[in-house]
């Protein structure tokens, strides 16, 4: 969850940052954010909340009490911000994630109160809650939902093996592309209904969450910016974000568009999809880094069954699976302007779960054979999605990326 430069910072920089947020107290809000605040503008009855801050503020000893002074056996993870721990409130006894930023960490006063400006102004249902924040002193906390089943990285990357805890089960494919297409649901959310819109720049798998039913919501909004209004095309900024995730072309010019989340977006579809890391130094030479070893198989569907998860242990579609590959292969385009907007990766996303696999009545895959065509049932099965059923639209947009 935490995060740091893509493209390097000196310790100097760093220190007089910190210096500067040291002697000067949290402002309530910034300039851009006095001139364009973020604000629903559709579905505001669907997905709540009116656009009003309405995060709560606590006072720190109340934090404390709700994490028995911040006790070991409450922690629930920590990174380069700082640690979160579990919590009951004792005003409401509503289990919490309390997060306390490291004063000394990554995290500093602007990206604290981006995320509180962020989170309590925008309102989805594949958004993470912001309950409220503290900003007693020098310490800074932040009050979410508890989100039971932590985070997709668990699940994906702490179970190498089949047995593996009740709470962190082996996620079958049905599961996953319902958290795939949650994701990107959210991340529609940012770029499409918010207005202005707003780029995450920070996707990554750690980053989202899942309640007890799997349902993932994006959280960790610290990094987020407001994209491009006008006619302007990108927003330059100083490159952050975790290695592994930016793209190409913002890692090199700090020049961030909607495309840039996508980007990261393709690269998560692919952890989902494979279980791979999206960097793992453990990996022999030339699969260190996720997408520069899947991009020679994307040129080759006969490879894409090489492709899926061991620990699906072959249960999943062949036709589903190389959808997804492709849904994957055109988010992580080098160019930006060859990856699809978010709306179409949503509607591809969403078909693709809704076609639940059953193991017990459709055949089990084997890696090392697979055919080059999907079969003959699967394919009479597309002609009738682009054939008969659906809306128009709907229709084009799933066949573009699948």
């Amino acid at each position: 969850m935490g995060w740091f430069p893509c493209s390097g910072q000196s310790s100097q920089e760093i220190k007089k940052r910190k210096k500067k947020e040291a002697l000067d107290p949290i402002q309530p809000t910034s300039e851009k954010f006095k001139k364009n605040p973020p604000s629903k503008v559709k579905d505001s009855a669907k997905d709540g909340g009116s656009g009003h801050i309405a995060a709560q503020t606590f006072a720190f000893r109340e934090l404390a009490a709700a994490t028995r002074n911040f006790r070991g056996d409450c922690l629930l993870g920590e990174g380069g911000f700082g640690r979160v721990y579990k919590g009951r409130l004792e005003s409401s006894d509503q289990i919490v994630a309390i997060k306390q930023l490291d004063r000394n960490g990554l995290q500093g006063n602007r990206e604290f109160l981006v995320e509180v400006l962020m989170l309590s102004l925008l309102h989805h249902s594949n958004l993470v809650n912001l309950i409220g924040y503290c900003a007693d002193g020098d310490q800074r906390l932040l009050v979410y939902e508890y989100m039971p089943l932590g985070s997709l990285e668990d699940h994906l990357h702490d179970s190498d093996c089949a047995d593996v805890s009740p709470d962190k089960k082996r996620l079958d494919w049905n599961t996953r592309m319902k958290i795939a297409a949650g994701a990107a649901k959210g991340l529609e959310y940012l770029h499409v209904k918010a207005s202005p819109p707003v780029i995450y720049r920070d996707l990554k798998c750690s980053n989202i969450l899942l309640d007890e039913d799997y349902h993932p919501k994006l959280s960790d909004f610290g990094l987020a910016k407001l994209g491009p209004v006008g006619d302007n095309t990108h927003v330059s900024t100083r490159v952050m974000g975790t290695y592994g995730y930016c793209a190409p072309e913002y890692a090199m010019t700090g020049q961030l568009t909607l495309k840039s989340d996508v980007y990261s977006f393709g690269v998560v579809l692919l952890e989902i999809i494979t279980g791979r890391k999206a960097i793992d130094n453990s990996k022999t030479a030339g699969e260190h880094n996720l997408v520069a070893w899947a991009r020679p198989l994307f040129k080759d569907r006969r490879k894409f069954p090489q492709m899926a998860d061991p620990m699906l242990q072959g249960e999943y579609p062949v036709r589903g699976l190389y959808q997804a590959l492709a849904v994957a292969a055109m988010c992580v385009q080098e160019q930006p302007t060859m990856r699809p907007v978010v709306a179409d990766v949503v509607t591809a996303l969403s078909y693709l779960a809704s076609q639940k696999y059953d193991p017990g009545t459709q055949p089990v895959q084997n890696s090392r054979w697979a055919p080059t065509t999907p079969p003959r049932t699967k394919r009479d099965s597309d002609k009738k999605l682009n054939g008969s059923s659906g809306s128009g639209s709907e229709r084009n947009r799933t066949r573009k990326l699948i």
